[in-house]
């Protein structure tokens, strides 16, 4: 699973990085949130929580010209996929991630696979590895944070899906009617990085990206051949965090910085499969 990332680069930044047309993060769309978020959606964030709104990178037509060809443009989406047909936003809360394995099966995320592909930009992504030897003080698996980012320092982009939910009450002419969200499609973990989680979200190229997110490539087919193609074992680092992240308040780049050694406990290191600390 994902259920946290840190995105820290600024909006110019990414425009650059994800090689978009047109930065669209000033175009507002209704966040599920009942708290002003924090750090405010575009800003950079070092722990990214479900509802919070991301920025993510999709292929459209601008709204303002319905004829215009397909722009690749970076908006702000809300974590936590909302179907067209829910009756309410709080469905999202269970579909902030899609399995690659029934991407295309599931009526919550098929039309979308077809058609509403997006790139979410990461730093990186945080896990949680239950040791086998520590227990915390419920008697349970002592839980580790890990962060885990590129090994090269190559832009990051998740493989995402996005769609589009309006409140039936509110007019369909009012920006904030809608509720614009995505999910990060999720795989299976590759050597090492499966001695932290048996998941991981599903990272995609460069040479990739232009498939992924182009509305006209919509045959199951095409689409699983895509998901195959992206799975590239031996590109990512990762390392063990302090507990702060855990808390959805905390934030700042030292959530991913490396714990003190002496903090950890029963911890297995994902290069070597070694227990580490006391």
């Amino acid at each position: 699973m994902c259920g946290r990332y840190a995105s820290s680069a600024h909006p110019d930044e990414l425009v650059e990085a994800y090689e978009v047309d047109l930065d669209a993060t000033d175009q507002v769309s209704r966040s599920v949130l009942k708290n002003p978020q924090q750090p405010p959606a575009g800003e950079p964030d070092h722990n990214l929580a479900p509802s919070k709104q991301a920025p993510v990178v999709l292929t459209r037509r601008p709204r303002e010209e319905p004829e215009a060809p397909p722009l690749r443009q970076l908006r702000l989406l809300t974590w936590g996929l909302v179907p067209s047909w829910a009756t309410d936003t709080s469905v999202g809360a269970r579909m902030t991630n899609a399995r690659v394995e029934t991407l295309l099966d599931k009526p919550a995320f098929a039309k979308a696979a077809a058609s509403r592909r997006c790139l979410v930009p990461a730093t990186g992504w945080y896990e949680w590895q239950a040791s086998p030897v520590a227990t915390d003080a419920k008697g349970k698996p002592r839980k580790q944070p890990f962060f885990v980012s590129r090994a090269d320092e190559a832009p990051l982009a998740l493989a995402g899906l996005y769609e589009f939910w309006r409140d039936p009450a509110s007019p369909a002419e009012d920006p904030l009617s809608w509720v614009v969200s995505f999910t990060i499609v999720t795989t299976a973990a590759e050597p090492g990085l499966d001695r932290i989680h048996d998941r991981q979200p599903l990272a995609l190229e460069p040479a990739q990206w232009s498939d992924w997110l182009d509305p006209a490539l919509t045959s199951p087919d095409d689409v699983r051949s895509l998901t195959e193609a992206a799975q590239v074992p031996g590109r990512f680092r990762a390392w063990p965090v302090g507990r702060a992240v855990g808390s959805p308040r905390s934030n700042g780049p030292t959530l991913m910085e490396p714990a003190d050694p002496a903090e950890l406990e029963g911890v297995v290191d994902p290069g070597t499969g070694e227990v580490v600390g006391p």
